[in-house]
């Protein structure tokens, strides 16, 4: 079965310049040349992959993200010539899971898209007897369940990302251990780390926000200078 690829921006030959790469692989792809075609593709069609400009008229890729991110898990990737430090940060901070700036080289764009499907379809394929795992994982207040990859805070359903979901199993799997920035991007993102501390530090920041009951004093999630990041032990101690 092919996998569905969404391709939105407002520059057709951007749309077919992608969609010629990639036409070499097993996808589909859906063009939307601009945010309201694309959320109408989204609604009708099971995309596995969206790509999204930011400048697009109607409804701009930051508003599209925030749409997806409030109804669908599928991995999205941000393409756009806006390539400042802080658009790059607002993408991933709206749950983007990539940030491609334009000019770009197509190879790059299919084997980032190739990566974040391979992450997508191990984190959702059903496991096997040998790798089955704790139905849950609870520290505190926070229950993690790995069969319906959500949090749950007091009770309360926390929908997470692929991306945070892999994060918090990773730390709350070791409470009190110390993860390096390279071992954590290494695991959740399954990629080399090349000194992208801004991709991490924005994925931390945002589940902060929703776990935390004071996001600027986290109990949970805490930073440990010049090292990296742990999770407490048991009800936010660290002892």
């Amino acid at each position: 079965m092919h996998q569905t690829i969404l391709i939105a921006d407002d520059e057709p030959e951007i749309v077919e310049l992608i969609k010629l790469f990639l036409e070499k692989d097993p996808y589909a792809i859906v063009e939307a040349y601009d945010g309201e075609e694309a959320w109408r593709c989204l609604e009708n069609t099971r995309i596995d992959l969206a790509v999204i400009d930011i400048m697009m008229p109607g409804l701009d890729g930051f508003q599209l993200l925030k749409k997806i991110r409030e109804v669908y898990k599928l991995p999205v990737i941000i393409l756009s010539a806006k390539n400042e430090d802080s658009n790059k940060i607002l993408g991933l901070g709206l749950g983007a899971d990539d940030f491609i700036s334009k000019p770009f080289n197509p190879l790059e764009v299919v084997a980032r898209i190739q990566a974040q499907l391979r992450r997508s379809y191990e984190f959702s394929a059903p496991l096997t007897a040998e790798q089955e795992q704790p139905s849950h994982t609870s520290i505190g207040e926070l229950v993690l369940d790995h069969h319906e990859c959500v949090l749950y805070h007091r009770s309360r359903q926390i929908p997470l990302s692929s991306t945070e979901y892999k994060l918090l199993k990773l730390l709350m799997a070791s409470p009190g251990r110390i993860f390096t920035k390279k071992q954590i991007f290494e695991n959740v993102w399954s990629d080399y780390y090349l000194e992208d501390a801004n991709t991490i530090m924005v994925t931390i920041s945002r589940l902060r926000d929703k776990i935390e009951d004071n996001p600027r004093q986290p109990v949970y999630l805490q930073t440990i200078r010049g090292l990296g990041y742990k999770f407490a032990k048991r009800d936010g101690r660290f002892e």
